[in-house]
């Protein structure tokens, strides 16, 4: 049976993920070697697949697409300054083009002493992808989801209801889940956080916050 994680490396491999979706994956992919030897079989059993498939069968659309896809990928990779050393042992890859100028770079925003976020700058507006800064014993108001929330743990750990999350896991979330994720004592929390819609508070709390989100 397929997983979730699963179904989401499908949609990267696929090109289908918008850009922040695709980032919460390839940020899983460069900490999680598990996730990257899911990868590849999935990548090596699409390229059998396709090997299978009589190109004269295909949609002019779709074969155009596809080929469109593969010479834009043969290029050359842009050059992009690299970040301080700092940044670079603490972001993984995926992240390095986010934060040109290092983590004291990006713009942050206190939410309480406890909780800080840092917007990164995705050209795709669709979705909203931030660094979120966590003091270890602390945590997030209880929400729940207008849309989907993708988050990757970078370093440190913090659980919810539904369990533990230390460096590299990616938890995904719908508007099915309400949690209140807490940052493990002991450590601060850093994760990516993706959404593709204002998280909503919950709670008398919430009644103030939720017209102060921003997207």
């Amino acid at each position: 049976m397929i997983t979730d994680l699963e179904l989401l490396l499908l949609d990267y491999a696929s090109g289908a993920l918008p850009e922040g979706a695709a980032l919460a994956v390839a940020t899983k992919l460069a900490m999680d070697p598990s996730a990257r030897t899911d990868m590849q079989l999935l990548e090596a059993a699409g390229g059998a697949l396709f090997d299978g498939i009589d190109p004269e069968a295909l949609s002019d659309d779709l074969l155009a697409t596809t080929l469109d896809r593969l010479d834009g990928e043969a290029g050359p990779p842009a050059l992009l300054p690299l970040p301080d050393e700092d940044t670079r042992r603490l972001l993984p890859a995926p992240l390095w083009r986010y934060a040109p100028r290092g983590l004291d770079g990006l713009r942050w925003r206190d939410w309480g002493r406890n909780v800080r976020e840092a917007v990164l700058p995705l050209a795709d507006r669709s979705h909203r992808a931030t660094l979120l800064h966590i003091r270890g014993g602390h945590g997030v108001l209880q929400h729940t989801h207008h849309g989907m929330e993708y988050t990757v743990v970078l370093s440190g750990s913090f659980r919810d209801e539904s369990g533990q999350y230390g460096p590299g896991a990616l938890q995904v979330c719908d508007g099915t889940v309400r949690h209140k994720p807490i940052a493990d004592p002991g450590a601060d929390c850093l994760c990516l956080g993706v959404v593709s819609a204002p998280l909503h508070f919950t709670g008398l709390v919430g009644r103030f916050i939720n017209p102060k989100v921003r997207f």
